[in-house]
C-alpha cells in the first residue's frame, strides 16, 4: 500500500501569510525612507519643489491613480470569485487587473517620454542649468516613479503566473494562499503610488 509523503504534503499557510507581511514591511520601509527625504529637500527647497512640479501633467497622474484603484478593486473581486469557486469570473478580473496595470505603464511611458523629449531626464544638459532644488525634484521623480514601475512589472508577473494557476486549479478555494498574497502585493503598489501622487503631482 503506497504511503504519501508528508513532507510533499506539508503546507504552511500561516508562514507564507507572514512572510508577505514582513516582505510588506520592509518595503514600506524602502519607500517611507525615500518619503522622508523627498519631505527633507522640500522644506529646503520649496520654491523649487514648487516650480518643478508644473512640469508635470496632474491629469495623467490622476488618470493612473484611477487606473490602480480599478485594479485593486478588480484583484479583491478575484479572490471572492476563486473563494466562491468561480473560475472563470476570477480569470476576467485578474485579466483586467493585468489589461489596467498595462495601461498604467502606457501611461507612465508617454509620460516620461515627453519629459524626456523636453530635455528633462537625468544627466541632461537641462537638467544640469536647473536650479538644485528643481534638479532634486526631477531626480527623486525618476528615481521613485521608476522603482514604482519596477514594482508594477514585479506584480503584474506574479498575477500572471497566478492568472494560470487559477486556470489549471492549482490555485483554488482551498489552497488561495498565493492569489492572497499577490493581492496583498498589489495593494502595496496601489498604496505606494497613492503617496506618490500628491508629494508628486498635487502638492505644489
Amino acid at each position: 500500500m503506497a504511503h504519501s509523503n508528508p513532507l510533499l504534503e506539508h503546507r504552511d499557510d500561516e508562514g507564507a501569510k507572514i512572510g508577505m507581511w514582513i516582505f510588506i514591511f520592509t518595503e514600506i520601509l524602502l519607500f517611507g525612507g525615500l518619503f522622508l527625504v523627498y519631505a527633507v529637500f522640500r522644506n529646503q527647497y520649496s520654491e523649487d519643489f514648487h516650480t518643478a512640479a508644473f512640469e508635470l501633467n496632474a491629469f495623467v497622474g490622476t488618470l493612473n491613480t484611477v487606473i490602480l484603484l480599478c485594479s485593486s478593486a478588480t484583484v479583491a473581486m478575484s479572490i471572492t470569485a476563486v473563494l466562491k469557486k468561480d473560475r472563470k469570473t476570477a480569470m476576467i478580473l485578474l485579466g483586467i487587473t493585468l489589461v489596467l496595470a498595462l495601461v498604467f505603464m502606457v501611461n507612465k511611458y508617454f509620460e516620461w517620454s515627453h519629459k524626456i523629449h523636453e530635455g528633462i531626464y537625468p544627466g541632461s544638459e537641462l537638467m544640469a542649468d536647473l536650479e538644485r532644488g528643481e534638479l532634486l525634484f526631477f531626480s527623486l521623480y525618476y528615481f521613485m516613479t521608476g522603482l514604482h514601475a519596477l514594482h508594477i512589472l514585479i506584480g503584474m508577473t506574479i498575477l500572471t503566473v497566478i492568472l494560470f494557476k487559477v486556470r489549471n486549479g492549482s490555485v483554488n478555494d482551498d489552497k488561495i494562499v498565493l492569489l492572497e498574497n499577490g493581492g496583498l502585493y498589489w495593494h502595496l503598489v496601489d498604496l505606494i503610488w497613492i503617496f506618490l501622487f500628491p508629494l508628486l503631482y498635487l502638492i505644489t
